[in-house]
């Protein structure tokens, strides 16, 4: 199996290659933050060089590289689909040139609108573009539209990975799972809107285990890779006290709590995978770093 990713050096990109490593997946790739790897290039996704680097044949290309993080792409429109949609684009003509056998594109949850309490998001839910504020998740929904009109005409078997609320060991960018820990660690208290706000966050090293997963698969498939349940915060400012052997001092500050839940029922179905790491054995993959 040879994989080429885009974003090797991003948070996912280091542990899905640690995890292909240890499986004897061989990879390449490309990061527009340097790299020292053998077989990987500092390169941007927007650049005419892609082609030149992208082997011929590859089993998958693993379209991680975007700018992901929303307080990057808030009022940057142009800047956020130029690496997210036309970055996309150029990519896609590359695998189509070097006859990539499988074009797998890194979502997000968060092309879902109007997530509430008791409403399950499916891949089948119905999106309403006109409910969304975030330049981010529009450029994702962008990007996975012209996937699917060009897979109709003719491009490579195609997979769209929808990813949950992820957490894991870095030393920033964090999700609510490490800043709670942090904080309980620190003897801070902790302040939230509503102490059952939740969301289905999940382990990156379960992410990275999902997208060997879908490697393979054929035609043109949505997939979400989701945490196994929703987690509160509450919940997370408990379990990091236990972690820690501490307790937590949690102030909810009002409002109605922010619940996204996202299935990940079809990743279970077709990929047979599920996610591994619990709340506090994740929890303690991060005491490193907080």
């Amino acid at each position: 199996m040879r994989l080429f990713i885009t974003g090797s050096e991003s948070f996912v990109g280091r542990e899905l290659l640690a995890q292909c490593a240890s499986a004897g997946i061989a990879c390449t790739g490309i990061d527009s933050a340097p790299v020292s790897r053998e077989g990987f290039e500092h390169l941007d996704i927007r650049s005419e060089r892609v082609e030149e680097v992208l082997p011929e044949d590859v089993d998958a290309v693993v379209h991680l590289a975007a700018m992901s993080r929303d307080a990057d792409c808030v009022d940057h429109l142009y800047d956020t689909f130029d690496v997210n949609v036309m970055g996309t684009l150029n990519l896609m003509r590359a695998a189509k040139a070097k006859g990539a056998k499988q074009f797998i594109f890194a979502s997000s949850e968060w092309v879902y609108d109007s997530c509430q309490a008791g409403v399950v998001k499916t891949e089948d839910s119905i999106i309403d573009i006109s409910r969304h504020t975030s330049e981010y998740a529009l450029s994702k929904l962008a990007g996975e539209a012209v996937l699917r009109q060009q897979f109709l005409r003719g491009f490579c078997d195609t997979t769209v990975l929808r990813f949950g609320i992820i957490y894991g060991p870095r030393p920033s960018n964090w999700s609510a799972v490490e800043a709670i820990l942090h904080k309980i660690r620190r003897g801070e208290t902790v302040q939230v809107g509503s102490e059952q706000t939740a969301r289905r966050f999940i382990h990156v090293s379960d992410i990275a285990r999902g997208i060997v997963k879908a490697v393979g698969w054929p035609g043109f498939t949505v997939v979400n890779l989701e945490g196994s349940r929703l987690v509160t915060l509450r919940e997370i400012a408990d379990a990091s006290a236990r972690v820690l052997g501490t307790s937590a001092q949690v102030v909810a500050t009002g409002g109605s709590a922010s619940v996204r839940d996202v299935s990940g029922d079809r990743a279970a179905e077709l990929f047979q995978w599920s996610p591994t790491v619990d709340l506090e054995e994740g929890l303690r993959s991060l005491l490193a770093f907080v």
